[in-house]
């Protein structure tokens, strides 16, 4: 007998979007542009010092998140993106069994398996009915064995953000010895006057942690750098449990270099908020219910249906992600690909008011 976790038979798969040659790929949140030319020479030039460790501290790429985000060193740590400090984040306040992390459902498919790897009890409540989480339930299904919440936002893959006024009131329900981490992957797309930003709210509340990503808006997701800005206390910690060198060399050069140009690469988020608009405009007037999103994707609430419209989809050269049986969550692109996208929705059968669903 190998001396396996027996418990490792029933961990959730993360499933990664399909890639298929000819396909054109709209199942992962990626960005269909490459990495600004800057951040490419700086990869190519860092990749020439491949034969050297990385910085285990990483000093320079700590230092210009700190400077950009007007918060001490000492209060950021980074990792191999932001789904790797997901999971020290269970480390760090979780003992095992009986522990609880608690987090919406549906929302980002990493949680549940962290928690399991972890060897705590993933605690889960349901979103409303359009989509969105339903703070004031969360709050009280905390525990006295709850040690860690996520909050999604924008949710992935639903789209919505969570609003600037239900968050303050959460914060403020919520013990102050049971960590709160507020996942910002998506912040860069938001648009809606009313959504809650993390950062203005860590010197008041310690034990809010507020993630970040340099996969999405920065077009850095085969890099994996992500970060989590804290207090003092909870950075440390991560830094004690993340896996030395994890951020490699060409990481760290790509984020820095994104971090210098960063007001050029971000400026084409409007481009893609444009795009998404469109698309969750358009499939609406199909009939389909897409929720508000506030991310680089939406959200069609299939139910059911979601595995057949993704083969619907995939006969048409275009793949989506189907989350069997939620719905399915379609990535943003190019106006060409989002409109090949657009028309298999309009010829799927079952779509919400067809006479065949």
């Amino acid at each position: 007998m190998t001396p396996i976790r027996p418990d490792l038979d029933t961990l959730p798969a993360y499933v990664p979007g399909r890639a298929i040659p000819g396909a054109i790929k709209l199942a992962s949140n990626e960005v269909a542009d490459p990495p600004a030319p800057p951040v490419l020479e700086a990869v190519a030039r860092a990749a020439a010092g491949a034969n050297r460790y990385p910085d285990l501290a990483a000093v320079e790429l700590i230092g210009r998140i700190a400077g950009f985000q007007q918060i001490a060193p000492e209060r950021v740590a980074v990792g191999c993106g932001s789904v790797t400090i997901c999971q020290q984040l269970v480390n760090i306040t979780c003992l095992g069994p009986g522990d609880e992390v608690l987090f919406a459902w549906r929302s980002f498919e990493a949680y549940p398996i962290v928690t399991h790897i972890g060897g705590a009890q993933a605690r889960t409540v349901g979103l409303t009915d359009d989509h969105r989480h339903d703070l004031d339930a969360m709050a009280a299904a905390i525990t006295e064995r709850t040690r860690l919440v996520f909050v999604c936002s924008p949710n992935n893959p639903t789209g919505p953000a969570v609003h600037r006024e239900e968050f303050a009131r959460f914060l403020a329900a919520v013990p102050p010895d049971v960590l709160i981490v507020l996942d910002e992957a998506y912040a860069e797309y938001v648009t809606d006057p009313d959504a809650v930003s993390g950062r203005p709210l860590l010197d008041e509340h310690p034990n809010l942690v507020v993630l970040r990503t340099f996969s999405k808006a920065y077009r850095l997701a085969g890099l994996r750098v992500g970060y989590a800005l804290a207090s003092e206390e909870v950075a440390t910690a991560l830094r004690k449990v993340c896996p030395p060198f994890s951020v490699s060399v060409v990481a760290q050069a790509g984020a820095i270099a994104a971090l210098e140009h960063r007001d050029e690469i971000l400026a084409g988020c409007a481009d893609l908020v444009a795009e998404r608009d469109r698309v969750a405009a358009t499939l609406r007037g199909e009939g389909y219910p897409v929720p508000e999103t506030q991310s680089n994707f939406v959200w069609l609430p299939l139910g059911d249906r979601a595995a057949e419209f993704a083969a619907h989809c995939l006969e048409r050269k275009v793949i989506v992600r189907p989350f069997q049986p939620d719905g399915v969550r379609v990535s943003i692109s190019h106006p060409p690909e989002n409109d090949l996208l657009l028309d298999a929705a309009a010829s799927f059968p079952g779509r919400p008011g067809h006479p065949s669903s």
